[in-house]
């Protein structure tokens, strides 16, 4: 079968896509044929060598898919060969105690497909048959090959970790990344009053058209000083965080007394200064959020589903120009998700 592989780190340019052995169903398991895979920035950080991940060269990258069910590995009842299918990318052990209490992402062996092991950037993948479930009638393949990993992680910042209520003040930074535009989208389902920045105003434009009511190009208005404006000095109830050290000082400038920032990633650099009188003297509650649950999961699918929100898809690549597709992403170009579709 085809997939696009590593045989160790680099720039995009150390992408292939190869003919390797095609995956067999071991217990509990299924295999499903690829049809649409969605990019995420792990790919990023894996192709270039920046996880503490042991893996197997050739590796193969990718942690979203939709597909179909090809075979199924003993043991398993559901799904059903033939079915339509997407994954949940989360790895777990199913044992240790936070697995027991049910926060899967917290488990001590805690992984995630693409990673750990082999991805889904192929024409077949072997998955968990527990970490499958049936697609969103209303979702197109690109739609549904892109809900996964970024849309579970905004997910469980802002219902899990923020506990975010409707009215409430949400500040999303860097909006058109995958996991603030879903962000975006989540939060507006709850009702909230949104905020975003960007250094584009094409994005910003197009967030306003998600539900966002005040945005700011970052590059030529102190984010502070509107925050403080649009708030009357109060600072927004929640920050929504998946920048890093860019932003990281902004948040607790911006946040009200008592207000809450959740972090999921650090695209910008893992190290920043933290205002630690800020933090004890506006009585903040600073959150680390991972992924989400196998609860996590359900609900996010769940709340897609009944609402039929769509996951906003920039664009779709072959699996033959996937160095391209990954440039572009690299590069924050695009304004939602990007998408490898697998199966001509």
């Amino acid at each position: 079968m085809k997939a696009a592989v590593i045989h160790g780190p680099g720039d995009v340019n150390v992408l292939r896509v190869e003919e390797i052995p095609a995956p067999s169903p071991g217990p509990g398991e299924v295999v499903l044929q690829v049809h649409c895979a969605g990019l995420n920035h792990l790919d990023i950080w894996v192709r270039k060598g920046r996880s503490a991940a042991q893996l197997q060269m050739p590796h193969v990258l990718g942690s979203d898919a939709v597909g179909i069910v090809l075979a199924a590995g003993s043991g398993v009842t559901n799904p059903h060969v033939g079915e339509r299918v997407l994954i949940h990318p989360a790895l777990n052990c199913g044992r240790c105690e936070f697995c027991r209490q049910g926060e899967q992402s917290m488990c001590v062996s805690f992984g995630i497909i693409g990673l750990s092991r082999p991805g889904t950037f192929a024409e077949q993948v072997a998955v968990s048959a527990d970490h499958c479930y049936a697609v969103p009638p209303h979702l197109s393949d690109e739609q549904a090959g892109v809900l996964g990993l970024t849309h579970v992680t905004a997910w469980r910042m802002l219902m899990t970790r923020a506990r975010v209520h409707p009215g409430e003040t949400v500040l999303i930074h860097g909006i058109g990344g995958g996991a603030a535009t879903a962000a975006l989208q989540f939060a507006r389902l709850v009702g909230t009053e949104i905020f975003v920045t960007s250094s584009s105003n094409e994005k910003l434009s197009r967030a306003i058209e998600l539900g966002a009511r005040h945005t700011l190009n970052y590059e030529k208005e102190n984010v502070a000083k509107w925050i403080a404006h649009e708030t009357s000095g109060r600072g927004v109830d929640v920050a929504i965080d998946a920048v890093g050290a860019a932003t990281w000082p902004l948040d607790f400038a911006c946040v009200r007394k008592g207000g809450r920032i959740i972090l999921c990633g650090v695209t910008t650099g893992a190290k920043a200064e933290t205002d630690l009188r800020a933090l004890y003297w506006n009585q903040l509650t600073v959150l680390g959020s991972t992924m989400g649950s196998d609860e996590d999961f359900r609900q996010m699918l769940r709340a897609v589903t009944v609402n039929e929100l769509r996951p906003v898809v920039d664009e779709v690549f072959p699996l033959d120009r996937v160095r391209e597709a990954m440039a572009k992403m690299e590069t924050g170009k695009q304004f939602g998700k990007i998408a490898l579709r697998i199966k001509p």
